[in-house]
């Protein structure tokens, strides 16, 4: 799947929800859309992946450490810095120079998670300097859309589907999805290890 598609597909809610024709399929699609919007407002991330590299710059936390955004292969990989805060990322950090964390794609336990931080080894990311210091390029995103992102997924997608037969109708499903989610425990409990805090990003 790429950036910003669903994290299920219309195929899987409809089996979900016992529907065999095609009448809803708009609305269904809609409901997903909105579902993982809200995963990614809750979780603060993206599930889905790119398989073209391409450059993003940050804020290092301090001198050794820069958070960044998921990405899911060193294939590709850059990560460089602006020595003369010049706006020019003119320096590449080699990779005996850096290494990637979570060490082995492993969280607790659960193989398969894309890196997100960048440690710095034997030199110093540049600090203070009123610029995004770091550029990196990577292909961005998961390799995989975990199975409990998936199914908060469809279980938010199914009940924001079904709000079109609330008394008086629903025009639109945008405004419910965070709500849905947010007020579902189970939903947020398959999404409460993927959550993170905010990065700082140029």
């Amino acid at each position: 799947m790429a950036l910003g598609d669903p994290y299920a597909t219309t195929a899987e809610l409809k089996t979900r929800l016992g529907i065999t024709d095609s009448t809803d399929d708009t609305q269904l699609g809609e409901a997903l859309s909105v579902a993982s919007r809200a995963v990614e407002k809750v979780c603060r991330r993206q599930f889905n992946k790119t398989t073209t590299a391409s450059a993003r710059v940050y804020d290092p936390d301090h001198c050794h450490l820069v958070v960044v955004d998921d990405f899911h292969t060193t294939t590709d990989l850059a990560v460089k810095y602006d020595s003369a805060a010049d706006g020019t990322y003119e320096t590449t950090v080699t990779s005996a120079n850096y290494e990637l964390r979570p060490l082995n794609g492993i969280v607790d336990g659960e193989s398969g998670w894309p890196y997100w931080q960048i440690h710095a080894v034997n030199l110093a990311f540049p600090t203070g300097t009123g610029r995004a210091s770091m550029q990196v390029t990577a292909q961005w995103g998961w390799n995989a859309v975990p199975a409990g992102v998936k199914e908060a997924t469809l279980v938010v997608a199914e009940e924001t589907f079904k709000l079109k037969d609330a008394p008086f109708g629903v025009a639109g499903f945008a405004e419910f999805g965070v709500v849905r989610l947010r007020q579902n425990p189970k939903a947020m409990e398959w999404l409460t290890p993927y959550r993170r805090t905010a990065i700082l990003v140029g």
